[in-house]
């Protein structure tokens, strides 16, 4: 029998063992080096039965920092099989254990002794995952044995990191620990959080290039298939809400085709939404067409960007008026698309006791729409087109120009968003400038990487979170941000911690 099953034939062959009176045993996970550790892991997990099966986590879910997996999933199956007490091998198409438990249904499943308490396991998932080989009548094996980190040997022998990403990250490491970020990220969650801004539904169209048309010079595309996301100011608040307990959402919504009840569907259970309703514009779609490989061909606006009316805008700001004081963070996304009203403007700045923001520039409000629209802010979030507009300033040196801004907005903190570059903070507490290289290399969409940043950071420092921190939350969530296509999911909190442990080994 081939050792590399699909997870189906895989449990098939578990239950002719089991049939036999032949205990199984199941280990799960990445496997990206396989190292002593691992082997001595499993050797020592197969005393526990008399056949020992591996899962292994598939490519797409691996999200444990920049280049990962280093090995492709069929190389890192390909290790397993290898390996004499391996009796056989599948890839799961999931970020847990979980279905390979509720397929394979062991007799025992075996884990490092690093997961024997739960409190340690960051992901949260091995408490789910002990119920389920419980609820099958199998239990729990810790094996106690040499351990190396996988993630400490590739991020020193493999040169995941160019050696400016890797000089920055030693110095940070050797002020923060990742149990000390994981545990200042936990102390935000009782933060009350409000977020105010354009509710937009981002659809995807796939389509496949036919080529030139026969009769002109333009270019034909086959529609594949469509695909919506809640974006704009609701996928600001599902971020916030995988690390805050409370998020409240303000947004407009329009005319047109009925999008609350799809809203309501995606976002998180503890986002509390308000929706204002207008009658005069319709809700803010917006239609990219993409390619395969998520490469964008053209977009197609459906909105209207009328002056708010006065009965709807006394309405908002009556509501902000009354409520704002009540939260500790107030993150407002402004993509400038009508619903952000100068007077609402003014609301937010009067009334919000820490107040995040970001103007975002885009094609239809280019030149209009600046930051200077609010007279105070205490955490901005700009991408660097964004802030040299707020100056009409395209010369002068970024930090320079950063730091005029923060002046005219008594800014507590700036940053500067890059790209490829990476980010730069302003701490004027501080009167320090902080540099962030960009901490992902894998680029599958950069739309909503913006929105994951301003998020973060904007909950790291209005929590009293260090700014050197702050900084490096937040790029890391939009280096996780980058690697989902548009906001069909948000930035985990698993994810983030997985993430931000490999890269402070």
């Amino acid at each position: 029998m081939a050792k590399i099953q699909s997870l189906e034939s895989l449990a098939q062959f578990a239950e002719r063992q089991k049939a036999t009176n032949r205990k199984v045993v199941l280990c799960h996970g990445t496997f990206d080096l396989l190292h002593i550790g691992h082997i001595r892991h499993l050797n020592a997990a197969k005393k526990h039965g008399d056949v020992l099966v591996v899962t292994l986590t598939a490519d797409r879910h691996v999200k444990k920092g920049p280049g990962r997996p280093v090995f492709n999933e069929s190389l890192r199956a390909e290790n397993l099989a290898a390996l004499e007490c391996v009796d056989g091998v599948a890839v799961v198409d999931d970020v847990t254990a979980l279905p390979a438990i509720e397929a394979i249904r062991p007799d025992v499943y075996g884990k490092g002794v690093e997961y024997a308490h739960s409190a340690n396991d960051v992901t949260g998932n091995i408490d789910r995952e002990a119920e389920a080989v419980r609820a099958y009548g199998g239990h729990i094996a810790f094996t106690d044995d040499i351990t190396f980190s996988s993630s400490n040997l590739l991020n020193e022998h493999f040169s995941v990191f160019p050696p400016p990403v890797k000089a920055y990250l030693e110095r940070l490491a050797q002020k923060y620990q990742a149990n000390v970020v994981h545990e200042q990220l936990n102390s935000l969650k009782s933060l009350k959080v409000c977020v105010v801004g354009d509710a937009i539904i981002d659809e995807y169209v796939t389509t496949e290039i036919l080529g030139q048309t026969g009769k002109g010079n333009i270019m034909a595309v086959k529609r594949m298939h469509a695909e919506r996301f809640a974006g704009g100011s609701l996928a600001v608040a599902n971020h916030l809400a995988g690390f805050a307990n409370e998020v409240t959402l303000v947004a407009g919504l329009g005319t047109g085709e009925d999008f609350e009840p799809f809203i309501h569907s995606k976002l998180k259970p503890n986002v509390s939404a308000h929706f204002f309703h207008r009658t005069d514009v319709p809700t803010v779609v917006k239609t990219r067409f993409v390619d395969a490989d998520v490469h964008k061909l053209f977009e197609v606006y459906a909105y209207e960007d009328h002056p708010m009316p006065s009965e709807i805008e006394n309405e908002i700001c009556s509501w902000l008026g009354s409520h704002l004081p009540e939260f500790d963070v107030v993150v407002v996304p402004d993509f400038g698309n009508g619903f952000i009203s100068n007077g609402i403007t003014q609301s937010l700045c009067a009334h919000s006791r820490f107040l995040a923001v970001n103007t975002q520039v885009n094609s239809g409000n280019r030149g209009f729409h600046s930051v200077n629209r609010y007279r105070r802010a205490d955490f901005v979030s700009l991408n660097e087109p964004e802030l040299r507009l707020a100056l009409h300033n395209r010369h002068d040196s970024v930090d320079w120009v950063a730091t005029r801004v923060a002046d005219g907005l008594q800014a507590r903190y700036l940053a500067v968003t890059r790209g490829t570059k990476g980010l730069m903070l302003l701490d004027r507490i501080q009167d320090n400038l902080i540099e962030v290289p960009a901490l992902s290399f894998k680029v599958i969409d950069r739309i909503g990487a913006g929105d994951a940043f301003l998020s973060l950071a904007a909950l790291c420092l209005g929590g009293g979170l260090e700014s050197d921190l702050a900084a490096f939350v937040g790029s890391a969530a939009a280096a996780i941000d980058v690697q989902i296509v548009c906001n069909r999911a948000s930035v985990e909190s698993s994810d983030l911690y997985k993430y931000v442990t490999t890269l402070l080994k």
